[in-house]
């Protein structure tokens, strides 16, 4: 049908007996549907935080929603891309794969305004994964004593790829050997650091550390070949852990590491983090007392960031103890063993337990809950409070082994789970966390570059937070997924700018959720829940952070209204 004017358009209707927008059981039908999708939204788990905000907060949600509008037009378009002579061979889209839209996204207002947020506190990332290799590989450069061996000479393509090889910390300096970039080279014979670098094949140094970071991270081509599987990534994945671990627990850099953790948090506006980790002795001669020397070094390396100028403001960490779930059962045994002996020792740094690991190749929960109800026995008889913080739902599958190691970790009292990707499935669960103030800790980046899902706009989180859910966004492991710093920015750029229904608002309550439910003391069961719906209002630690960061947040929506009320042009920053 051709346009038509007004009055012709009055007529053809009239004509054809269509009725019009403005006809009034039309406009019966329209108010329905919005009092049905009003009635829906106030089953949301931030309904409480959005209809509490200050008419400031108010403001700047509304300022975010027309920058988001405006940048999705004009940022996220090929037709913009084209017009900086790019040529971009991809669609461009917001929502896009994370590392095709890292780039972009760091351009943008938004991101500034994500950067700028308040993000309370980081429920669920390990301790390994924090802090890219290359700050690591600078600080041992510096060392001059730092070597590196591998399993096999790295000599050809195919090895540099592959081949396992760690850094070490030599008690004296290795005896003179062949390179290891050469066929000659011994297999697990250290060389010195430096030496190896600067005789990098391609490109000498600068050309090592592009390497070494290759093989500590997921590269951008690894992380969207999805086609190849979550088993196959996860291998890549597992590999770069035990490299990061052999230079990562070398004393020095593991000082240095540990603040440059604290300042990249802060920096990014996060002001707490309950750390996973699984603490590593590289010398393997005694690693319960290791254990207990680096927790000590962990205390101290905190404590002076806190004290010092650049961290003023910033809280702190705790560690979940962690042990690898594919252990058999005699090291699980052992490793919860340690886990008691380092609470009694440092009872306000050590803050619960969990199980690590790809899931779908991993022991089940099910199959330790004979060990975990020993842990439980053995805690009680020591008079230690650990409680469980468990991976769960780490995976597609649905009704196997792997997908109801959420069924058990609600069952054992796990006070939140990790990533829990297919609890959407189950909503007799989602009603069961519901009701036991168990929050969700969310990891967006991950779950796509590890192939669960093939971007933001298809992760499953939207349905657990319209179906009253508390979450808290996390980054799980940066320096290894792509994100590169300890920040969650990325994770909170990728939700706000993927999903309608988040908006500034939507953020505000997940950052506000990750001070509720953040480990800052040791609480019994009835006090942890107690204190999670009592919130500012209550007592003790996590009512006075509460009511910090609800300053900050009103700050910061105050700069929002400041710096960008006015402004009228939304393209990209220069």
């Amino acid at each position: 049908m051709e346009n038509l004017s007004l009055k012709d358009d009055d007529e053809w209707h009239q004509k054809e007996g269509v009725p019009r927008l403005e006809d009034q059981f039309i406009q019966q039908y329209l108010s329905g549907r919005d009092a049905l999708v009003e009635q829906e939204k106030k089953q949301r788990s931030d309904r409480f935080f959005r209809e509490n905000m200050s008419p400031m907060a108010s403001e700047a949600c509304a300022i975010v929603d027309q920058i988001r509008f405006e940048e999705r037009q004009i940022l996220w378009t090929k037709d913009y891309e084209d017009s900086l002579t790019k040529k971009s061979d991809v669609d461009i889209y917001p929502g896009m794969m994370f590392s095709q839209a890292k780039e972009r996204m760091e351009t943008s207002k938004l991101w500034k305004i994500v950067r700028k947020m308040p993000k309370g506190c980081l429920l669920h990332c390990h301790f390994e994964a924090m802090v890219g290799i290359e700050f690591m590989l600078q600080a041992a450069f510096t060392l001059g004593n730092i070597a590196i061996q591998a399993q096999k000479s790295l000599d050809t393509a195919d090895s540099l790829l592959t081949t396992p090889f760690t850094f070490t910390h030599p008690k004296t300096a290795p005896p003179n050997s062949s390179s290891i970039w050469s066929a000659d080279y011994i297999p697990n014979t250290p060389v010195p650091l430096n030496e190896a670098a600067d005789s990098y094949p391609s490109g000498n140094r600068m050309g090592f550390i592009a390497w070494a970071k290759s093989r500590c991270a997921i590269t951008p081509e690894e992380s969207v070949a999805h086609h190849q599987g979550p088993n196959e990534i996860w291998r890549k994945f597992i590999s770069t852990f035990a490299i990061n671990a052999s230079i990562i627990y070398i004393e020095p850099i593991f000082k240095a590491y540990i603040r440059q953790l604290c300042r990249q948090l802060h920096e990014d506006n996060i002001l707490w983090a309950d750390v996973r980790a699984e603490f590593f002795d590289p010398t393997n001669e005694h690693p319960k007392k290791r254990y207990a020397e680096l927790f000590q070094i962990f205390v101290d390396e905190v404590q002076a960031y806190k004290t010092s100028e650049e961290g003023k403001g910033f809280w702190g960490l705790r560690i979940i103890w962690t042990c690898l779930r594919s252990y058999d059962k005699k090291t699980i045994i052992e490793a919860m063993k340690q886990c008691i002996t380092l609470k009694k020792a440092f009872p306000t740094l050590l803050a619960g337990f969990d199980f690590v690991g790809q899931e779908d190749s991993g022991r089940p929960l099910q199959d330790l809950v004979p060990e975990i109800f020993w842990f439980r026995k053995c805690c009680a008889e020591e008079g230690v409070n650990i409680p469980f913080f468990f991976h769960a739902g780490e995976t597609l599958g649905d009704g196997d082994e792997t997908d109801e190691n959420l069924f058990d970790a609600i069952l054992l009292g796990t006070r939140r789970i990790g990533h829990g990707f297919s609890l959407f499935k189950h909503p007799l669960l989602v009603d069961m966390i519901k009701d036991k103030k168990i929050l969700v800790e969310s990891c967006p980046v991950s779950n796509e570059v590890l192939r669960l899902t093939s971007s933001i706009l298809s992760h499953p989180l939207p349905a657990l937070l319209a179906r009253g859910v508390s979450v808290a966004l996390c980054n799980d492991d940066p320096a290894i997924l792509g994100p590169e710093v300890s920040g969650v920015s990325h994770d909170f750029w990728q939700a706000l700018q993927g999903w309608e229904n988040l908006g500034l608002a939507g953020l505000g309550s997940l950052a506000e959720n990750s001070v509720r439910w953040a480990a800052f003391e040791d609480e019994d069961n009835k006090a942890w829940v107690q204190g999670i719906k009592d919130g500012a209002f209550g007592k003790g630690a996590r009512a006075n952070r509460l009511k910090e960061w609800m300053g900050s947040w009103e700050r910061f929506c105050s700069w929002v209204v400041t710096e960008f009320g006015s402004d009228e042009d939304f393209s990209r920053e220069d």
